[in-house]
């Protein structure tokens, strides 16, 4: 890039150059204007979703005959599901989107040939029982689709431009995904590693499309009367202030989730090049077992094989309002299952790794609320952040996550929260492989 001709030598670049622009501005009408159908699209992808959910494991069976669900249902969704994500990252162009059990990334917009295998991969995985959420996939779209969109409108956009609307694109299709705009802006800001005086300078378009993106979600809500598809807990039992012994819990509970996520991540990634290697039968091989795990949960507890399967993002509520329901040895045996199968799915599906991780870090804090000195609410809000961070490694996310989500239950809990995520975060990158250094090259 040339030099700046106005700078004086020896000066440093005026990070907020890009602002005082009239272009920054334009910017800005296009990141509002392109939030509307990029949101759009957004929340027509996750209807088709939980409609496919709906038909594959509800409304299909019954057409067919059988008399509810059969208990063995699970085994031929995931294993349709293995054979369509398989053969959409080994035929189509693109690799299916990012891989989850690398961990959330926005690094990279995909080409427009690739969208297809994306838009496949997803949909197979999250509609029939693959356990991965939808944030992934919508924040590669949406990128994919805003830099596209650009790029028929503006040909000669700079390359910075171009990123910060790609950005923009990724806050419109998850804006209210994640419960608030501000959470899923947060989230990505982190993932992308934006920081200091350009933090603002890329989060304000988003957050202008993330803000319309949410009235867009509000106003199909209200026009189709789907739903928001966005992540609530209505029905918390109240929180008590924290005491001390809740401080003693948060310490253990961050620990316990950094030894538990470091696990998945471990036994996922070394999965996922043995998978790549006989995509089609490895692939389909995993959803079986995905589907084996649901069963054996089922058979178990008496409680339903969804519990198990998808993503856990519309679970959690349910979880925590009958949690009276839930032995510990329930409640263990769902975390077990739910946690194998999310190690699974990350190793050879393509979604997002962000709901499953909270649903475990619940269905945990749930079962040790159990123990004396430890209430249900800021059990089950430590149990989702510190969970969350050790397999994100997205600290304030992670705190966002587990106590925004609580509504004003989450600003009692929220001194907990902090002690349990800092505790995973700091104790799950001691316990990650140290990144192998690149020799450096022989001089000439």
């Amino acid at each position: 890039m040339s030099p700046d001709p106005t700078q004086e030598p020896g000066t440093s670049p005026d990070p907020y150059a890009l602002v005082r622009t009239r272009g920054y501005a334009g910017l800005l009408i296009m990141a509002a204007v392109l939030g509307v159908p990029i949101s759009a699209g957004a929340y027509g992808f996750l209807a088709l979703i939980d409609e496919l959910q709906r038909w594959t494991y509800t409304d299909l069976p019954k057409a067919l005959g059988f008399h509810g669900t059969p208990s063995w249902w699970p085994l031929p969704l995931l294993a349709a599901a293995g054979l369509a994500v398989g053969a959409a990252i080994r035929y189509l162009p693109g690799t299916g989107g990012h891989k989850p059990a690398e961990g959330l990334s926005t690094g990279g917009t995909a080409k427009p040939i690739e969208l297809p295998g994306i838009f496949i991969a997803a949909v197979a995985t999250l509609g029939l029982g693959a356990v991965l959420g939808p944030e992934g996939p919508l924040i590669l779209l949406g990128s994919a689709v805003a830099v596209w969109a650009v790029g028929r409108l503006k040909p000669d956009m700079p390359e910075q431009g171009r990123s910060v609307v790609g950005a923009a694109g990724s806050f419109a299709a998850v804006s209210t995904l994640l419960g608030s705009p501000v959470t899923g802006g947060f989230l990505l800001m982190e993932v992308a590693g934006v920081g200091g005086p350009m933090l603002g300078v890329v989060l304000v378009p988003g957050l202008l499309a993330a803000g319309i993106g949410s009235l867009v979600f509000v106003g199909l809500d209200s026009w189709t009367g789907l739903g928001t598809y966005s992540l609530a807990l209505p029905n918390l039992p109240a929180a008590n202030a924290p005491t001390f012994g809740e401080f003693g819990w948060a310490l253990l509970i961050g620990l316990a989730a950094a030894f538990v996520g470091a696990g998945l991540r471990r036994l996922a990634l070394w999965l996922q090049p043995r998978v790549e290697r006989r995509r089609l039968p490895a692939t389909m091989a995993m959803g079986l077992a995905v589907g084996g795990l649901a069963i054996t949960y089922a058979e178990g507890s008496g409680h339903s094989a969804t519990e198990v399967l998808y993503s856990g993002q519309s679970a959690m509520d349910p979880l925590i309002v009958n949690s009276a329901a839930y032995s510990v040895g329930t409640l263990t045996l769902l975390c077990v299952c739910k946690g194998l199968a999310y190690c699974l799915s990350l190793s050879a599906f393509r979604g997002g790794p962000i709901f499953p991780a909270m649903f475990v870090g619940a269905a945990g804090g749930v079962a040790l609320s159990h123990l004396p000195g430890l209430e249900l609410t800021p059990a089950f809000a430590m149990g989702i952040g510190a969970m969350s961070v050790s397999m994100l490694k997205l600290p304030l996310t992670s705190v966002l996550l587990a106590t925004l989500l609580l509504g004003t239950q989450g600003i009692t809990v929220m001194p907990l929260v902090i002690v349990a995520v800092v505790v995973a975060y700091v104790a799950a990158l001691r316990l990650s492989p140290v990144p192998a250094r690149k020799a450096a090259p022989a001089p000439q």
